[in-house]
């Protein structure tokens, strides 16, 4: 049996809200509580220390609050609203009122829960123009991002290694289950230490396309409406934004290869490299996807792990898990 947070249970009353609430409906993640109440959304950050991020404390919650609702302006400036306390008030507890500070959490507007990317492509309605007007997006969204960022510090073979060898670092408990077995490990260790002995070209990606990336852009954090929104992106670690374009453009082809659509992720990265000239990136793309592949498995499994996570869900989240472990594995063999 899961136990939510004493707000979390509140909250999920529609009564306990100061706007029009028909029912709330919770989504949570292996990082995150969601509540998606009426108009609005409100994001919660469990109370978790991976390592490669540190939720555990009420302030470093309140900071990274703080930079997600800076960061994901960048893209979404109408989305994200405001960020807000959660008090403990004699009846319960309220947003932004008198009392103890018990959280803090991210306030957004609801988007078209019909436009989300996964529900389009659920439904076959994915077209080439959408994927068109992604790859514009982020064209334009990477040609604002910041240009100037340390080279040797996030770009080189070495600086990228670290993230790649952490995933392997933090899934060896899992390696021989279910998700991921000894072959695909060592097969997929291989081909990315490998690749990442050419150091000259990561220094030469690094210096023309290093950039404040989003970090994790995949289907799930796109709304296809009159206009693209791509959401949720990476606020708890830079190194895991600061990075390659061609690690954020592999991960929704990785995506759409994963959600059985290679020829809507061929389409796409053609697109990309039409409209920004990147002759180099299809050399990255297996590298990248391999990894992006493996990072979710790696999630999945984080997920399914959690003690708040129902039962179902952390079946789903395995299942998954295995399949993003043999897609990498696929990349890792090709």
């Amino acid at each position: 049996m899961s136990q939510l947070p004493e707000f979390i249970t509140y909250f999920l009353n529609p009564d306990h809200f100061n706007h029009p609430v028909d029912e709330v409906k919770l989504v949570q993640t292996h990082i995150s509580f969601v509540l998606i109440a009426g108009d609005f959304v409100y994001k919660f950050k469990k109370p978790v220390n991976f390592g490669f991020l540190d939720f555990s404390t009420l302030e470093k919650r309140k900071f990274y609050c703080e930079e997600e609702l800076r960061l994901n302006r960048r893209l979404c400036e109408e989305i994200y609203l405001e960020t807000l306390t959660v008090n403990k008030t004699p009846d319960g507890f309220c947003f932004a009122g008198e009392g103890e500070i018990v959280e803090h959490c991210l306030k957004m507007k609801r988007m078209d829960l019909n436009q989300m990317m996964g529900d389009v492509i659920g439904r076959g309605e994915l077209t080439n123009d959408m994927l068109d007007q992604i790859a514009t997006t982020l064209n334009d969204f990477y040609n604002q991002a910041n240009a100037h960022l340390d080279v040797h510090e996030f770009g080189t073979a070495q600086a990228v290694a670290g993230n790649v060898l952490e995933n392997f670092d933090q899934t060896e408990a899992f390696i021989g289950g279910d998700a991921l077995s000894r072959q695909q490990f060592a097969d997929i260790k291989r081909f990315s230490l490998e690749f990442l002995k050419q150091e000259q070209l990561f220094l030469d990606r690094a210096r023309d396309h290093l950039k404040d990336c989003h970090g994790d852009l995949y289907s799930a954090n796109i709304c296809l409406g009159e206009k693209i929104y791509i959401f949720d992106c990476i606020e708890f670690n830079e190194r895991f934004r600061f990075s390659d374009v061609a690690a954020d453009v592999a991960f929704l082809a990785m995506d759409l290869d994963f959600l059985g659509l290679p020829d809507q992720s061929e389409y796409f990265i053609k697109s990309f490299i039409k409209v920004t000239d990147d002759q180099t990136l299809m050399t990255m793309l297996p590298f990248y996807k391999c990894y992006r592949a493996y990072v979710r498995g790696k999630i999945g499994l984080f997920t399914a792990g959690d003690p708040n996570v129902d039962p179902e869900t952390a079946k789903i989240c395995t299942a998954n898990a295995k399949k993003y472990f043999a897609l990498a594995h696929a990349y890792a063999i090709a």
